[in-house]
């Protein structure tokens, strides 16, 4: 699941289109609706063509909620950005893009909204041509621009169309196996108590599984989820999550604060980052000036301490460790967004570098600076694991050549990577798969097995073919994963079927006197017993095929079953006879057991394909191999 957010000026018409789109009002509260502004963060969504569902995060445009927009912008694979046709770039059109740009935001279609009160000729062209220039040398310099109407519905149905091929480009969120959801709401319900919602990030939540609130350290447990207001086993990265907590109070948890497992994370109160400053900004960066911070849907107060310069000029970069007021959770790579207090501006942002320095640093001290610029282009460890999530199952030459790294710190790294677990190898290392992707895989496999199951209760299990169809992957990829989840004792290979280990075919108790009657008629008449014909029609086909996987009865012709014994017993007097005499024919088997020639011949038909015997004439003969 992916999530995209809404950015633009004021009464440009972002929740009038995410309502068009949708159904959905994202306004929810009744002031919002009165004075026709969005003010708080608003959240709807909607099916693609190709019956993906979409998560969508509307914010506010007015500039005194700047801040609240900021809550909502940081978790989106995408951004609607929207401008109106009959008023062209704006103020806060400048801004949000910045911030779009700060937040380096991967895709994003700019919706020109409104078009149907353009009337004037040619103003349309002039507004698109002023659009086009303002995202020059920004991360939506080469995105779409589609004309629509929310209010006559023009251009909906390709602004729909070019939002799916966006995201189909751009891949989903990877599970790193801990999960993190940054709360950007809190509310509370009669007979469910708290519920927190966010974008989760980095992981999966289940049912059930035990919780911690940071930066607050307040311990709970997950009693509900639910994606879309649709209920739900598991959460996975990327999906807009509400989360229903028993154990923590409403007042324990406010918007900022990181749901979380219990040790996947620790707080922060000090960060180095790499800032950018936005070039229109009023002032350089001073050393120790206060700013605002806000990383996530977190806002904290912080001081920047300038390092290797004096101070950075507008448009400048540089290093900052940030000295921060309270608490909060912040990973490598984080992006975050920086505001001037008073007046309020947003001044610049940019990316955690390290979230947990050791102490703090002195302003120009050389060798730490060296630190940070290779923090900044990242380990080997981090170049290689960011490239394994971009590329999935792979082989360990191909990852490293996609890395660019050399042989030895390459391998180096692999292996440091495989001992942590964050890669895992299989097929004796022929397969280099991400842990969270093994652990996506290992589901979607468990979910087609276990659906499977459901549906032929009475088979033993799912023809391998028939689920390699349903899983994307390489035949080698697909055969070391089923290798792997065999040895892990997750799933069982019978023959050509897969199951999983705990699956048994059960009759029901009407089955199972079905299944009595039709065995005593094989053993009333073991050597012409009734037909598969007559069987099916007397048990049901499902409950047969069921009995002859499981070995109950044995199928040796089109129309001809028997009794395992039965068979074993005729398969032995006819390697007997033919060891005794030299041959046997097929009149002699069928009087040897006063049985009929059709059974008689599926016998000796079986015993031929099998290999055990060869027809010479009206005869049969031991295979030589036999």
């Amino acid at each position: 699941m992916q999530v995209i957010g809404t950015a633009g000026h004021v009464d440009h018409g972002k929740s009038t289109l995410i309502n068009r789109l949708t159904g959905i009002n994202p306004d929810r509260l009744k002031e919002e609706q009165d004075r026709e502004m969005s003010i708080e963060l608003g959240f709807a969504w909607f099916m693609l063509p190709n019956g993906a569902e979409i998560g969508i995060v509307d914010v506010p445009g007015h500039r005194d909620f700047i801040e609240n927009m900021l809550a909502g912008i940081g978790g989106i694979d995408a951004v609607l950005f929207v401008v109106a046709a009959d008023e062209g770039v704006m103020p806060q059109t400048r801004e949000h893009l910045a911030i779009l740009d700060l937040l380096q935001v991967p895709a994003g279609v700019v919706a020109l909204t409104k078009v149907d009160l353009v009337t004037e000729p040619g103003w349309l062209d002039l507004v698109e041509a002023e659009l086009r220039e303002t995202l020059l040398g920004t991360v939506l310099e080469n995105s779409p621009v589609v004309p629509v109407s929310a209010r006559t519905g023009q251009g909906i149905d390709l602004l729909v169309q070019t939002l799916q091929e966006i995201l189909i480009q751009h891949p989903h969120r990877p599970d790193l196996g801990r999960p993190r959801l940054p709360v950007d709401r809190v509310f509370t319900l009669p007979g469910f108590g708290t519920i927190v919602t966010g974008t989760l990030l980095d992981g999966t939540l289940s049912v059930g599984d035990d919780v911690q609130i940071l930066p607050r350290g307040v311990k709970g447990r997950i009693r509900g989820l639910q994606t879309h207001k649709q209920a739900e086993q598991s959460a996975f990265p990327g999906s807009r999550t509400a989360v229903n907590v028993s154990g923590v109070s409403v007042d324990e948890v406010a918007r900022g604060d990181v749901l979380a497992h219990p040790g996947d994370y620790r707080t922060t109160k000090m960060m180095d980052v790499f800032c950018t400053l936005l070039p229109d900004t009023e002032a350089p960066l001073r050393h120790n000036t206060e700013i605002k911070l806000f990383l996530g849907a977190s806002e904290v107060m912080a001081r920047a301490r300038v390092l290797g310069v004096q101070e950075c000029p507008p448009g400048g970069e540089t290093f900052l460790q940030l000295m921060l007021k309270e608490p909060m959770v912040a990973l490598r790579g984080d992006r975050f967004i920086i505001r001037r207090p008073s007046p309020p501006a947003t001044i610049g942002g940019g990316q955690v570098v390290d979230p947990h320095p050791v102490r703090r640093h002195r302003r120009f001290n050389s060798v730490r600076l060296d630190e940070l610029e290779r923090l900044l282009m990242g380990t080997p460890e981090d170049i290689l694991l960011q490239t394994a999530l971009k590329l999935g199952p792979t082989s360990s030459n191909e990852l490293l050549a996609a890395a660019g790294l050399e042989a030895e710190p390459g391998k180096a790294a692999l292996a440091v990577l495989v001992d942590q677990g964050a890669l895992v190898l299989l097929g004796g290392g022929r397969v280099i798969v991400p842990q969270g992707v093994l652990t996506r895989l290992k589901e979607d496999v468990g979910s087609q097995l276990s659906d499977y199951h459901q549906q032929f209760p009475l088979r033993l299990g799912m023809p391998r073919e028939r689920l390699k169809s349903q899983i994307a992957l390489d035949p080698k990829t697909f055969d070391a994963l089923i290798a792997w989840m065999g040895g892990e004792g997750i799933l069982v290979e019978s023959g050509a079927d897969l199951r999983l280990s705990e699956h048994q075919v059960k009759f029901s108790a009407a089955q199972q006197a079905q299944v009595d009657v039709l065995l005593r008629e094989f053993e009333a008449q073991p050597y012409s017993p009734p037909s598969y014909k007559q069987s099916s029609e007397q048990v049901g086909e499902e409950v047969l095929r069921a009995l002859i996987t499981l070995g109950q009865l044995s199928k040796i012709g089109e129309d001809v079953l028997l009794l395992p014994q039965i068979f074993n017993e005729m398969r032995q007097t006819v390697i007997n006879q033919i060891q005794h005499s030299g041959s046997i024919t097929l009149a002699e088997l069928r009087d040897r057991f006063d049985t009929s020639r059709k059974y008689a011949v599926a016998v000796l038909e079986f015993l031929d394909q099998a290999g055990v015997t060869v027809r010479r004439g009206d005869a049969r003969v031991l295979a030589r191999k036999s």
